[in-house]
């Protein structure tokens, strides 16, 4: 069952079981706002055993572009296109929030993000990157990190 996330009143519906329910919450919150204001388009996300060829997807880029597995389970997970660019993202137990956009142009940009929510540790997995801190009203302090996407997916 589909969830439209709501970025003015928060919820942890789906996320209740990370031990940073809150502030993943309010991480997939702020992605909610950014992407009504931007592009009008409104964020809804699934549970990830619902899209299993999603979380799939953004796990076959990490392995093959950077050999990373992430052990955390993903609990939500959407994707959808708006002007051209096509943004997977899923939201793993642990709070951090990866998002794949790939760009369906030839030549466009096409990059994976990491966000990490307040309050949570980096993952082991993720200690190669630097993680720059982005202020949220709606998620307190992101860190946020990203990779340029080389190979076709």
């Amino acid at each position: 069952m589909s969830y439209v996330v709501d970025f003015v009143t928060v919820s942890t519906e789906g996320l209740e079981s990370s031990p940073h329910a809150e502030a993943l919450a309010g991480l997939r919150a702020n992605e909610a706002r950014y992407f009504r204001n931007k592009y009008d388009h409104v964020f809804t996300t699934q549970p990830a055993a619902e899209v299993p060829e999603l979380v799939e997807y953004v796990a076959r880029i990490l392995r093959e572009e950077r050999g990373i597995e992430i052990a955390s389970p993903v609990l939500e997970a959407t994707q959808f296109e708006v002007e051209g660019l096509r943004w997977t993202y899923v939201f793993h137990e642990s709070g951090l929030s990866i998002n794949v956009l790939y760009a369906l142009e030839p030549g466009g940009k096409r990059a994976v993000g990491f966000k990490l929510s307040d309050g949570m540790d980096e993952p082991e997995e993720l200690s190669a990157f630097k993680f720059a801190r982005q202020r949220s009203k709606l998620a307190g302090t992101i860190r946020g990190s990203y990779f340029v996407i080389k190979n076709e997916y």
